[in-house]
């Protein structure tokens, strides 16, 4: 009994050949390239934690990408003009542990650091503006949010209980 066959092998003697792709010549050293691949890499734009540079974006990409790939992802892809990219893996923690108590990974990453070209800058946008105060307005509505505020900071957990009630603390 024959095994299965992966898509586009076949048996080959001396006198068959096998093309994969019929409707696309093959390319030759020196033409324009016909085609346009897309990786299958993933990448995310990350707001970074501490303050950085405005010419500097930080992206989460997967471990087998390197910094190579990166600049020339940004750079025909998306039209992004690239100075430099600094990588580093950052280790999963594996504090979380499951029923069984056993420690539970989570997968490491890579974290790049991309400088972008002399005179380009990114910020993020910001999604949800707070709303300005007409400067009508009344004193009860300071006193009432700031009620409100008070309110909010009683009712939320002390993260140094680790999600146990406030009431079972001394």
């Amino acid at each position: 009994m024959r095994g299965p066959r992966a898509f586009g092998t076949g048996t080959l003697n001396k006198h068959m050949t096998l093309s994969l792709f019929t409707g696309y010549p093959l390319y030759q050293l020196g033409n324009p390239q016909l085609r346009v691949f897309r990786t299958n890499f993933f990448i995310q734009l990350v707001r970074p934690g501490m303050a950085q540079p405005e010419d500097t974006v930080q992206f989460r990409i997967p471990m087998e990408m390197t910094r190579v790939d990166l600049r020339s992802y940004l750079e025909r892809i998306y039209n992004v003009p690239v100075a430099a990219v600094r990588t580093r893996v950052q280790h999963g923690s594996n504090r979380r542990r499951d029923y069984r108590n056993v420690r539970i990974k989570k997968p490491d990453y890579k974290v790049a650091y991309v400088q972008l070209a002399h005179g380009q800058t990114f910020t993020f946008p910001d999604l949800f503006p707070e709303k300005k105060r007409p400067e009508g307005s009344s004193v009860t509505e300071d006193l009432q949010d700031q009620v409100l505020e008070d309110q909010r900071r009683r009712q939320s957990c002390d993260p140094r209980l680790g999600g146990v009630p406030g009431w079972f603390s001394l």
